[in-house]
């Protein structure tokens, strides 16, 4: 797994697509903030036109194409070799701004509208294939981390176009300095594209289907059949939607509310696409490249809380000065700080939110449906911000003031919270175990890839040492462990939390055919938790150890990965008190080893394995090595006992 990033950048196979990605993004937004600045300051008043009418419907025209061109993007990206198609892209934004200097030059708004639709268009067939061909270059350990570059990337470059272009534009000479800056960018995007590596079209063959309406329908429904990418996309668009209301409410809230000038705006423009750059970056930290989405809950409910503070903050603001303010004596008052810092935290807890989701769009949809399934998200994505912006509309037009609409959206996002919490409680709770883990025991997990090494089918023998043995595997262990669990046992009460950790399989110790049900659930390409000693060591050396771990590894053709939990024994949850000395918080080590499989002649059977005429496993050689425990026949016979070095075995 990846925990650094920033190698990716020096890499071929991300730095083109990078690049090409960035310079979009810094285009789009110097031309549309330029737009809106000339509209409002310039051609409004010199034409008898509303300008603010004029930039809302530029923001719709904007949007539009998503909504037209998205379900026959996302089937051209399918068809067609991806980096060859990123550059027919490419040079089509190179002919669009070439248009749009012409517009700007000569102040046309009609024309420059169109250039926007055109625009719309370009990025509406750019966004699927952008996101679909990031699985095509990076390895699934660094998906996360590239994800998050590309979003830090893209809200800095939003950052940077929304700053100059609302600037340069009324300056001197702006015309001419946007006009060439637009082309400028889109030649070097067109360039970048070159470097981008090759990547194969998934489906050639793939007949399109050019009745827009009716692809759109099959597409989003497609998207929706798979419960993991529903829920992405629907995470994936609320982001939008909330990212959406405060880019488009800054401008009133710094003037209106905070009675600032434009230095304000630019401020909490510049907190919150520095913020959600930060998240971003800081999301495959934590997550070291593991395609989780256990902290998305944690960034839903982040964002709740600095969004109400932001409106406790803010509402019945009374500046220090009369008249406006510049962003230098804004930030002189201490009482500010609190706005600073809710902005900046609420654009960190979406950075945490969004990577993630999108790597699991990425990652968990078909490769031959994916350039489609980005194009779905890419259509709701553009219906829910288009909502958004709806609903902010009607609530100002009805008397609500800018904090109002924020506390509308703190509540809005809460229930979304809420709903999220529901549908990953275990990413919930093994956040919250892993934090107080690594906390109290400096839990050091050695081998983590040896769980990917042994596949979807393999059987977990750990040795026992305390009652904290499930819940260290419950939490750390990649994948969703098995646990058997006596049937009267997982009833109670205080066993639900930790069954909500794991994959648990009820089952009942008088019922002779259950070892066998367990056998047919290991075949179903599932990791099964045992403890071949059945009981927590009350010597502190191996237990007595049982064949049942074998026989089912055996039966299931499973491989085994053997693993040691060392230093939980020190621990007040272990029964050892009164023969060693216990420690309230001593190191926690989980070493799992290298899978294997018992590999058992067929002519070995009966007492062929309890005789010493069976091959015997190879086993780890050290300390700190785990024990492969328990060996069978595949015809039942009794087990060969196994001892691990430096260890005592109990007397029978």
């Amino acid at each position: 797994m990846s925990e650094n990033q920033i190698h990716l950048l020096a890499t071929r196979r991300f730095l083109p697509l990078f690049a090409t990605q960035a310079l979009g993004a810094l285009n789009d937004n110097l031309f549309k903030n330029a737009l809106a600045a000339l509209i409002i300051y310039r051609i409004a008043d010199s034409a008898g036109l509303n300008g603010q009418i004029l930039v809302t419907i530029a923001g719709g025209v904007f949007i539009l194409p998503f909504f037209l061109f998205s379900a026959t993007a996302g089937q051209l990206a399918e068809k067609f070799e991806k980096s060859k198609m990123i550059r027919w892209i490419k040079s089509a934004e190179v002919v669009i701004m070439g248009l749009g200097a012409v517009s700007i030059w000569y102040g046309d708004v009609y024309l420059m509208l169109t250039v926007l639709f055109f625009m719309g268009v370009q990025s509406a067939f750019f966004g699927p294939v952008k996101y679909s061909i990031l699985p095509g270059h990076l390895a699934k350990g660094e998906l996360i981390g590239g994800n998050a570059l590309i979003e830090a990337g893209t809200f800095l470059a939003i950052l940077l176009g929304t700053i100059a272009g609302a600037n340069l534009i009324l300056g001197g000479h702006g015309s001419v300095i946007v006009s060439g800056g637009v082309v400028v960018l889109a030649l070097a995007g067109l360039a970048a594209s070159f470097a981008i590596p090759t990547a194969p079209a998934p489906e050639p063959d793939l007949t399109l289907n050019p009745n827009f309406a009716g692809e759109t329908w099959n597409i989003v429904r497609h998207a929706f059949g798979q419960r993991d990418i529903f829920l992405s996309i629907l995470g994936i668009s609320w982001f939008w939607l909330v990212g959406a209301t405060f880019l488009t409410q800054f401008p009133a809230f710094a003037k209106v509310v905070i009675g600032g000038d434009q230095t304000i705006f630019t401020l909490f423009l510049t907190l919150f696409s520095v913020g959600i750059a930060l998240g971003s970056l800081l999301c495959n930290i934590i997550l070291k490249g593991a395609i989780s989405a256990k902290y998305v809950p944690f960034g839903a409910v982040g964002m709740s809380i600095f969004i109400a503070d932001l409106y406790f903050a803010s509402s019945g603001y009374v500046a220090a000065s009369p008249g406006l303010i510049n962003a230098w004596t804004f930030l002189q008052e201490p009482a500010n700080w609190r706005i600073v810092f809710d902005l900046v935290a609420i654009a960190v807890c979406g950075g945490l939110f969004i990577v993630p989701l999108y790597t699991i769009l990425q990652s968990r949809s078909d490769e031959s449906h994916r350039s489609r399934v980005i194009a779905a998200n890419n259509i709701i994505n553009a219906l829910f911000m288009v909502i958004g912006a709806l609903a902010a509309t009607a609530m100002l037009a009805a008397g609500f003031t800018v904090p109002q609409v924020f506390f509308a959206l703190a509540v809005g996002n809460g229930i979304a919270a809420i709903y999220v919490c529901g549908l990953l409680p275990d990413a919930m709770i093994k956040a919250i175990l892993i934090f107080f883990l690594k906390l109290c025991y400096r839990v050091e997990v050695v081998g983590l890839e040896n769980i990917t090494k042994a596949g979807k089918r393999a059987v977990i023998v750990v040795n026992h040492v305390s009652f904290l043995d499930a819940v260290l595997l419950a939490v750390y262990l990649p994948v969703k462990p098995m646990f058997a669990v006596n049937t009267h046992t997982a009833e109670a009460w205080w066993m639900k939390p930790f069954l909500a950790l794991v994959d648990a399989f009820p089952m009942d110790p008088t019922n002779p055919m259950a070892a066998k049900s367990l056998i047919k659930a290991v075949r179903e390409d599932r990791h099964c938790v045992i403890f071949p000693e059945g009981r927590i060591t009350v010597t502190g050396t191996l237990m007595k150890v049982y064949e049942g771990p074998g026989m089912i590894a055996d039966k299931a053709d499973a491989m085994l990965v053997p693993v040691r939990v060392d230093g939980a024994q020190y621990t007040m949850f272990s029964r050892l008190k009164g023969k060693i000395r216990l420690r309230w918080f001593p190191k926690i080590t989980v070493t799992i080893l290298e899978p294997r499989r018992f590999e058992i002649p067929d002519h070995i059977v009966g007492r062929g394995m309890s005789d010493g005429s069976a091959p015997k496993p190879a086993m780890p050689t050290g300390k700190r090595t785990p024990t492969l425990c328990a060996q069978t026949t595949n015809r039942g016979s009794s087990p060969a006992r196994c001892v691990l070095p430096g260890y005592a075995e109990e007397p029978q």
